[in-house]
């Protein structure tokens, strides 16, 4: 699919899409005489370009700009490069008046040693591009394209620049296509957790706590609550101990672990506290101490392992929490529950000779593929995240150990071979301290999101000191594998809401269970029902509102109940009850009895449908 992943940058859709972005460009100029331009590349599903405006474009300039564009395209022109040495192509920005260009341009030329730079000319228009292009905009089709939004962004994505207006658009090899994508992203729209969120009453952000700090409200706390004892549940069967940390430390353990500085920019500032002490002759005196919000919690986990002796007999040592990290995330960057600065991470620190390092990935992974399977995830890939040896800042990124990384990568390369799992290959991406697994899902929005990590860490434990003793009676260093299957609460439950358009399976709702009856004189019987099922902790519930039963079902639709039971004369004298099932326009008439036993079952098995009594 086209709008799926990147693109091939020779690829005639990249070509068609960045020669788009120069119409767009031409267009808007146009339009907006006196409008300065900043970047417009090909996106995966189009394009944009980034302008400061003479004065402002709104949805409203839509239809118009679309069409100068096509008009632009209907003439037809041919897509011209010329190489322009130092001094003639600063002239020509300068002529252009592009000092946004111009200022990319000297950096090009002077930082990055370049000789010229290209400039590209269709018709009229000219910009500084280093392409590629069409030969001509006769080859970029009139209907397949459509102009998405406006949204500000910083020039060169830094908050210290100025603010720009950003013009998205789509733009496809054919109509179809389009049309479909935009169909598609209507939908995404809809499921949006952002959007569920508000109206299922599953979080909300207060601008008195802070951004990026999601305050849970009784419904979205039911589904953490839920995700966790199912997180629980498969790291006992695993053989995991729970531990629980503090959320801060002294600054000093961030240093000892490698985090400091290299993670500095997504800490909260440091905390400055006096402390008594007692000094080495016995008196009291006033130190200053300096706490920090921890932003991740293996440091804390190592000091677990740490606080006794351990020998060889005891490994693996499998330690997990589900702990509340800090994260200073740049504000532009937060939005939602994906992009936090408040979260819930499902952790857990496996700690290990090497020889048990792939039997321990290899566990890892089955618990994953289990935990997909109940949560009805069958649509991923697997990345292999590695460092890069040719990145000229990776002494600043990772670990200056080769050897180690070879190693650690080779054991990772097998146990994915071994467990015939294809992947694609990421150079760059791994921690600092060794290369990663990431399970990347597909959302209903088009973005690929890590749902889950697991990591090889050959250099933090040996920073720290971890120690254990060996079958020889010496002190070796562990490994240290990181996983978390469940990512943070907050981006699985925005994950799992786009997901599920939030209709969740039974287990997992907020409200498993509404009783609708059909009149007051039936509520005694509709309490005792509910009475009933609250006694196996069913969350269930009576519909409070005097409104007819069509309106009742409606309102119960809108919140997403995944079982309504009808309950009225029939019903009450047989002792039955109508399921109707969210989603559903078949109504079950069974025996209460029944219809207890199948939801208990469905829910004690974490089924994704209700397992209707055959």
């Amino acid at each position: 699919m086209e709008h799926s992943g990147e693109i091939e940058r020779d690829s005639q859709l990249y070509r068609m899409r960045h020669s788009l972005s120069h119409i767009l460009a031409q267009a808007v100029l146009d339009m907006r005489p006196g409008s300065t331009l900043g970047f417009g590349p090909p996106i995966r599903d189009g394009l944009y370009y980034d302008f400061i405006l003479s004065a402002p474009v709104t949805e409203e300039d839509f239809p118009e700009l679309e069409k100068r564009m096509k008009k632009i395209l209907k003439r037809g022109s041919r897509f011209d490069r010329e190489e322009l040495e130092y001094d003639a192509a600063m002239q020509r920005l300068d002529d252009m008046n592009e000092p946004y260009k111009r200022e990319y341009a000297e950096e090009l030329f002077v930082k990055h040693n370049l000789k010229t730079l290209s400039f590209y000319r269709n018709g009229p228009f000219l910009d500084m591009c280093e392409g590629p292009h069409v030969n001509t905009s006769k080859e970029i089709p009139r209907d397949a394209f459509k102009i998405r939004n406006v949204a500000g962004a910083y020039w060169r994505g830094n908050a210290d620049n100025i603010m720009m207006t950003r013009i998205y658009v789509w733009a496809f090899s054919s109509k179809e296509i389009l049309d479909n994508h935009v169909d598609s992203y209507l939908l995404a729209l809809e499921r949006d957790h952002k959007k569920l969120g508000r109206e299922l009453g599953i979080y909300t952000i207060d601008n008195d706590i802070g951004k990026g700090l999601p305050l849970w409200l009784p419904n979205g706390t039911v589904i953490r609550d839920e995700i966790e004892k199912l997180a629980k549940e498969l790291e006992f069967q695993a053989g995991y101990q729970r531990v629980s940390t503090p959320d801060l430390a002294k600054i000093g353990l961030y240093y000892q672990t490698g985090h400091l500085p290299y993670y500095s920019d997504h800490m909260y500032p440091t905390m400055e506290v006096m402390e008594n002490s007692i000094s080495e002759e016995g008196e009291d005196k006033l130190i200053k101490e300096s706490y920090v919000l921890r932003p991740m919690n293996c440091p804390h986990h190592h000091k677990v392992f740490s606080s006794q002796p351990r020998s060889y007999r005891d490994l693996p040592v499998r330690l997990a929490e589900y702990g509340q990290v800090y994260r200073w995330e740049d504000s532009g960057a937060v939005g939602g529950l994906v992009r936090v600065r408040g979260m819930c991470m499902n952790d857990a620190h496996i700690y290990c000779t090497r020889e048990q390092i792939k039997d321990e990935f290899k566990a890892v992974m089955s618990m994953y593929n289990d935990a997909y399977r109940i949560l009805g995830l069958d649509e991923y890939f697997v990345r292999f995240s590695r460092w890069d040896p040719e990145d000229p800042k990776g002494k600043e990124k990772y670990v200056d150990d080769p050897d180690a990384w070879a190693e650690s990568e080779q054991i990772l390369r097998e146990v994915l071979n071994e467990l015939q799992i294809d992947y694609k290959d990421a150079p760059g991406e791994a921690a600092f301290y060794g290369p990663k697994v990431d399970i990347q899902f597909p959302t209903v929005t088009g973005r690929d999101e890590s749902v889950s990590t697991v990591q090889l860490d050959f250099a933090v434990p040996g920073r720290l000191g971890l120690k254990y003793v060996g079958a020889d009676g010496e002190e070796h260093t562990p490994y240290c594998i990181h996983r978390a299957p469940f990512s943070t609460h907050e981006r699985l439950v925005a994950f799992l809401l786009e997901h599920f358009g939030g209709a969740f399976p039974t287990w997992l709702a907020p409200l498993q269970v509404q009783v609708l009856t059909v009149s007051e004189h039936f509520d005694d019987y509709g309490n005792a029902l509910v009475a009933s099922l609250r006694k196996h902790y069913v969350r269930a519930e009576m519909a409070t509102s005097n409104e007819t039963v069509p309106k009742k079902i409606r309102a119960g639709t809108t919140r997403k109940i995944p079982n309504l039971l009808i309950v009225g004369e029939r019903e009450q004298e047989e002792g039955t009850v109508t399921l109707r099932r969210y989603g559903e326009r078949e109504q079950h008439t069974m025996a209460y009895a029944d219809f207890e036993t199948a939801l208990l079952k469905t829910i004690g098995e974490r089924a994704l449908q209700f397992l209707l009594p055959e």
